[in-house]
C-alpha cells in the first residue's frame, strides 16, 4: 500500500520520538542486525538492482550513471561494512559542549541533539539508501528517503531488508521510509512538508540540487556538484603528478569527487602532457586543452569556455595552462564548485598558498580528490558532501547530523 506524503511524515515523526532517547547500544546493535540482513539478503538485492540496470541501459543511461547506480557484491559488502563502522564511532547526541555559571548562579550549558526527521531526495545511488539510514539513525534521526526511478528497485530492497532489521530489534521500522511514488509532483509536495520534516538533503547533478534549493520550503542542506581541479605546480613531481590525475579521474568516473578539470604550470606542461595522455589513453579519456597545452600535445582536442566549468561525469579531462601559482588559484576559484582541490608541488610555501586560499570545502596537497568520503575520512560513511558554508561544510558524518540545544539548571531564580 502507498502512503501518503502526510502519512509518511507523521509515522517518522512518531518513529523519531524513540529515536532521540534510545542509548547507544541499541543504536549499535541495530545498526550490525542491519548489516548483517544486508549480507543475507544479497542475492535479493542483486536481483532487484539488475531490474534498475537492464531499464537504465535500454534507457541509454551515461556510462558513469550505470556506474553509479549499479550494486555488486563487493559494493553491498561495503555498504554493510559502512554500518559496523557507524556503530563503532561515538555517539554524538548527549554530548555536553559546554556548562558555565553565571553570576546570579545559573548553570547554562549546550548539548547535542539530534535534528529529528532528515528528509533526502537522491538520484540513482542505492548505497546512499543504506548510508543515509546508518548516519541518520546513529545520530537519533529518522529518515524520509526520495530516491530517483532509475534506482527505484534498488532502493526498495534495500528499505525493506533495514526495516526487517529494525523490527528485529523491537524498533520502529519507520525509523527509515522510502518514498516510491517517483513523480515530480509528490517531489515538490515532499520539499514542502514543513510540518514533519526538519532539513532536506538533496544529493545528485546540478539540476537536482538547484530545483531542491529554489522550490524548498523546508531548511535545506546543500551538497553541491564536484568540479574538482588538481593544479600541477612548476616544482611537482611528473611521476608523482601521473599517479594522482589517473587515480583521480578514472578510479571512478561518475562520482562528484572524480577530477575533472586540470591546471597545469606552463614550465612543466612539456614534460608532463605527453606522459600524462599516454597513461590516461589506457582508459581512452578525452583531453580537451587551451592551445599552451595542445602544443605540449597533439592528442589534445581544443577546448571551449564552458569546459572549464562542467562536471562531466565520464571519461573527459579538460586542461587549462597557467603562468604562475596566482593564475591557478583565480582560474580554480572561478570555475570550482566549492568542493575538492588539489595541488602537487614539493614547494612548502605554495602548498600553504593553495590550502590558504582556495575556496572549497576539501582542499589537498599532493593526494588524489578521490578521498573526499566519510568513509574514507573515517566517518563509516556520509550523508553528502556539503559546499555551503552554514551548519556543515565537506563530508557529513554522525556531528554534522546533529544540532544543539541549551540546558539550564537553576535553584530558584527569577529575573528581576
Amino acid at each position: 500500500m502507498n502512503l501518503t506524503l502526510e502519512q509518511i511524515g507523521s509515522n517518522a515523526k512518531r518513529a523519531e520520538t524513540v529515536l532521540r532517547t534510545l542509548s547507544a547500544n541499541g543504536k549499535n546493535k541495530a545498526l550490525t542486525t542491519a548489516a548483517d540482513y544486508l549480507m543475507a539478503n544479497m542475492k535479493m538485492l542483486l536481483e532487484a538492482n539488475h531490474m534498475d540496470m537492464e531499464r537504465g541501459k535500454e534507457n541509454g543511461m551515461a556510462q558513469g550513471l550505470l556506474d553509479r547506480l549499479l550494486l555488486t557484491e563487493a559494493r553491498i559488502a561495503q555498504m554493510a561494512e559502512g554500518l559496523r563502522q557507524i556503530a563503532g564511532l561515538e555517539d554524538p547526541v548527549g554530548e555536553v559542549l559546554s556548562m558555565k555559571q553565571r553570576p546570579n548562579g545559573l548553570l547554562i550549558g549546550q548539548k547535542r541533539v539530534p535534528l529529528g526527521v532528515i528528509g533526502i531526495i537522491y538520484e540513482s545511488r542505492p548505497n546512499v539508501t543504506a548510508d543515509a539510514f546508518g548516519l541518520c539513525f546513529k545520530a537519533g534521526n529518522a529518515v524520509i528517503l526520495r530516491g530517483g526511478k532509475d534506482a527505484i528497485h534498488s532502493n526498495h530492497a534495500i528499505t525493506m531488508t533495514l526495516q526487517e532489521a529494525l523490527q528485529k530489534c523491537g524498533l520502529p521500522k519507520d525509523a527509515i521510509q522510502l518514498i516510491t511514488d517517483t513523480s515530480h509532483e509528490t517531489a515538490a509536495e515532499f520539499m514542502k512538508l514543513n510540518q514533519y520534516v526538519d532539513v532536506l538533503i538533496p544529493r545528485g547533478g546540478t539540476g537536482l540540487i538547484r530545483t531542491v534549493v529554489e522550490q524548498a520550503t523546508v531548511p535545506v542542506i546543500e551538497t553541491g556538484t564536484g568540479n574538482c581541479h588538481i593544479y600541477v605546480d612548476e616544482s611537482a613531481d611528473p611521476a608523482m603528478a601521473v599517479d594522482i590525475i589517473f587515480n583521480a579521474k578514472t578510479q571512478r568516473i561518475g562520482v562528484c569527487n572524480a577530477c575533472e578539470s586540470l591546471v597545469v604550470h606552463e614550465k612543466v606542461k612539456d614534460a608532463l602532457l605527453p606522459k600524462l595522455a599516454e597513461r590516461l589513453q589506457e582508459k581512452q579519456v578525452e583531453l580537451r586543452g587551451d592551445e599552451q597545452s595542445r602544443a605540449a600535445c597533439g592528442s589534445i582536442l581544443p577546448a571551449k569556455e564552458e569546459d572549464w566549468g562542467t562536471e562531466y561525469l565520464d571519461y573527459i579531462l579538460s586542461i587549462k595552462t597557467v603562468a604562475s601559482i596566482d593564475e591557478a588559484i583565480a582560474h580554480i576559484n572561478k570555475y570550482n564548485t566549492g568542493h575538492s582541490e588539489a595541488i602537487i608541488t614539493k614547494d612548502y610555501e605554495n602548498s600553504r598558498k593553495f590550502l590558504d586560499e582556495i575556496d572549497a570545502a576539501a582542499v589537498y596537497v599532493n593526494a588524489s580528490t578521490r578521498f573526499t568520503d566519510g568513509f574514507e575520512f573515517g566517518f563509516g560513511g556520509e550523508i553528502g558532501i556539503s559546499t555551503q558554508k552554514l551548519h556543515a561544510r565537506g563530508p557529513m558524518g554522525l556531528k554534522e547530523l546533529t544540532s544543539t540545544k541549551y540546558i539550564i539548571y537553576g535553584n530558584g531564580q527569577v529575573r528581576p
